[in-house]
Parts: structure tokens; sequence; C-alpha cells
């Protein structure tokens, strides 16, 4: 399943809670209830990953503590598969062990202590999403400008000098001062330019 680099705050996103404790699911769910969220849940590991091979999650909240797989190597495997979808820990052990297994395995990008504080998870959540909204933003204007490099690279190399500017001391574009129809020149090096181009490998 590949995750689009849309901009998800336009969309209800989808959150999946994975617990070997009925109980605790139903809580969580509870606690969510009024927030933006579709809400999955699973009982295991195993069956939180069925999940995920048939809907598009955006964020995985897994107990450590389950029968069979553990929270973290759940994660871990979401972490390989899924890069993008957001991950949290929920454990009633919070041991140092256990925290760093779930950072350097799961990558995680926080654990939750038993019982969770209702605040503390809805924030934590709405900031998570924040964080990955504005890195799909950064990198949709890094593929931006790399492309007007390469374009303006074609133009150099095309016309050696184009793309060089003269400034003054104080920064200030210079422009040499030649007699004539600037407008008409200006005018007439745009149409050059544009069929250069247009020869131009893409």
């Amino acid at each position: 399943m590949t995750q689009e680099n849309r901009p998800r705050s336009l969309t209800r996103r989808t959150l999946l809670l994975v617990d070997d404790e009925q109980m605790v699911l139903d809580g969580m769910r509870r606690v969510l209830r009024h927030e933006p969220y579709e809400i999955l849940t699973a009982p295991s590991g195993e069956e939180g990953w069925e999940v995920l091979t048939r809907h598009e999650v955006d964020a995985v909240i897994a107990d450590h503590q389950m029968t069979g797989m553990t929270g973290t190597t759940f994660l871990s495997r979401v972490r390989t598969r899924f890069p993008d979808t957001l991950r949290f820990l929920l454990t009633g052990k919070a041991t140092l062990e256990v925290a760093i297994a779930a950072l350097n395995e799961g990558g995680v990008m926080r654990f939750f202590e038993k019982p969770c504080p209702t605040w503390e998870l809805i924030l934590t959540l709405k900031q998570g999403f924040q964080q990955r909204d504005l890195q799909a933003v950064s990198r949709r204007l890094l593929a931006r400008a790399r492309g007007e490099r390469a374009r303006l690279q074609r133009l150099e190399l095309a016309h050696p000098g184009i793309t060089h500017v003269s400034r003054d001391s104080d920064g200030t574009l210079v422009i040499d001062q030649s007699p004539g129809d600037y407008d008409a020149l200006v005018k007439e090096i745009q149409v050059y330019l544009d069929e250069k181009e247009q020869k131009l490998p893409r």
C-alpha cells in the first residue's frame, strides 16, 4: 500500500488502535469520539496487520504487552512497510528497556503510559499530524525548487551567462543602460528564449 503525499488536514484521518484488552479499546474510542478521526480497532498485532493491508491508516496506537506479537514488534513491521504512518506505543510498564526498543525498533513518535490522560492523547495526536503535514509540504517545496534549479541549469547550458545577474553593493539588480527600444528588445529576447527552451531535452 502506498500512501500519497496529499494535504491530510483536508480529509478525515484514520486511526488504528491495537490492544488485546477490549476495555482499553473501548476507553480510547470514547476519549476520541469527538475528534476528527475514523477509528479502527484490532485485538492483536496479527489482526492489526490485516487491517493495515486493507485500509490506509494515518496513525497507529499499539499496546506493548499483548498475547502473541508485542506492540514493539508490530510497530517495527509498520515502520518498514508503512513508514509514513505515525506510530505510538501504549504500555503499562514504562521501563527503560521498553522505551529504547520502542524508539529503536518501532520508530515511535511517543509512548503513553496506562492509564493515559485524555488531554495528553488528544494533544499528542494533533501535534503528530501537524508535524507530518509540515514535512509533506517541505518535501513538495523541495521538489519544486529542484525542478526550478534544473530548468535554470538547462537555460544556462543553452545560453551561457543568461542566469547571471549583477548587483550593486546594496544587493540591488544592475541593468545595463543601453540606448534603444527596451520594450521591443525585451520582447524579442523573451520570444527567442521561449523558442530555444522548447527545443531543450526534458
